[in-house]
């Protein structure tokens, strides 16, 4: 039946850490106890006055046609000022905002309108698993460069400058990172800026949708470098910062043409994200912001719980992460390794038999451009987590 459908369908990857989300639930449907930390998923409710806010919109009963296509003025107008504000993006208008299903979602709307056929993304690896496939989904052809773990994961300017061809149109990156959880300081981001506006028509996407899980105490945005604000489309959203992942509410920051040009590419997929859910991202915008700092708090004291266990078991490498809530060890100390009919060859092998022997659910770092790691959720109740390491460290002891 493949030949029935595209091949755009057909060559596309499934996202990985979808697909383990999607195993790990399908055994605890059978009863097993799994305990998974393959999802982005935080496992905070969402604060009240942001649920209030939703309730009060429905109530109102005038939230149910269709929105704008770029979404409500006012939360376009207290996202401006937020990022004016906030990030120092002193240009940043209701007008370059356009506001999505996601930040998944805007990304796509950016490289459908920005790529041409054979047009390159120069990639910052390790990446979040969809970025490779929604530029190949554009007719785009991803370039890596990549960080190493010496190096916090974190690819350079120098990097950046020798991998721009004149097919480049944009580079993306994330910070705080997923999968790696490395935050480019703001000296990295004025070389990579430099670079940059050395080259003519290379733009710039950030991908700052961890922006609020960030322990170094001080996010910088590359938009607000002089002169890069009209070469940088700035990714944010509320799913991570604020506990929102199912109500799905992104947005960009863009220079007017793009945002556009990615209202015109919505217009035509999906109109306007759902208005109660815009409802209550304007009340998590504007509203108190203690709740999502006690969120960074907590997952702080998740990182150092996680970290102090992750250093217990042996053939472990890690660096120390600095936002987001996710480990991305180096576990290359266990291929070539087996135990009874697991033999381990490569992070997948380790991902599967840590599932079936361990009951604990973890990504492959091939998916995130690094082959030789695994990624590790740690968006998860401090008991879940001591007994996921726990298990974890059972399991690989039994490797030889």
């Amino acid at each position: 039946m493949n030949s029935i459908l595209s091949d755009r369908i057909n060559q596309m990857e499934e996202s990985a850490t979808l697909a383990m989300a999607k195993k790990a639930r399908e055994l605890k449907v059978q009863g097993v106890d799994i305990i998974s930390l393959s999802l982005g998923e935080p496992d905070f409710k969402t604060p009240k006055h942001i649920q209030e806010a939703a309730k009060s919109a429905i109530d109102e009963g005038k939230y149910f046609a269709y929105p704008p296509v770029a979404g409500y003025q006012d939360l376009r107008e207290a996202i401006a000022k937020k990022l004016r504000e906030g990030n120092h993006i002193v240009e940043a208008k209701a007008e370059n905002i356009v506001v999505s299903t996601g930040a998944k979602h805007s990304i796509a709307n950016v490289f459908m309108c920005m790529l041409n056929e054979g047009d390159e993304v120069v990639i910052f690896s390790p990446y979040w698993v969809s970025y490779a496939e929604i530029i190949k989904l554009a007719g785009g052809v991803p370039v890596l460069i990549e960080g190493t773990l010496e190096n916090n994961f974190k690819a350079t300017a120098a990097q950046l400058k020798k991998a721009i061809t004149n097919k480049t149109k944009t580079i993306i990156y994330s910070s705080p990172c997923n999968p790696t959880g490395s935050v480019f300081s703001k000296e990295e981001l004025e070389a990579i800026a430099a670079v940059v506006k050395s080259k003519e028509d290379v733009y710039v996407i950030a991908d700052e949708i961890y922006e609020l899980i960030n322990f170094t105490g001080k996010h910088f945005s590359i938009a607000s470098i002089p002169g890069m604000f009209e070469r940088t489309i700035t990714v944010n959203g509320f799913s991570k910062g604020y506990a929102m992942t199912g109500w799905r509410v992104g947005y960009i920051c863009a220079p007017l043409f793009i945002a556009k040009a990615c209202e015109k590419m919505q217009g035509q997929f999906t109109s306007g994200g759902t208005g109660i859910a815009q409802r209550a991202a304007l009340a998590a915008i504007a509203g108190d912001q203690t709740p999502s700092k006690e969120m960074e708090k907590a997952y702080l004291q998740r990182r150092e719980l996680v970290l102090g266990l992750l250093k217990e078991i042996p053939g472990i490498k890690t660096h120390v992460p600095e936002g987001a809530f996710y480990f991305f060890p180096d576990v290359t100390a266990f291929f070539g390794k087996q135990s009874g009919s697991h033999q381990i060859k490569n992070a997948d092998d380790l991902c599967i038999y840590l599932l079936e022997e361990a009951n604990v659910s973890v990504v492959t770092g091939a998916a995130f451009g690094a082959p030789d790691c695994v990624r590790l959720s740690y968006a998860a109740s401090e008991e879940e987590l001591k007994e996921a390491l726990k298990r974890i460290k059972v399991a690989l002891a039994k490797l030889a």
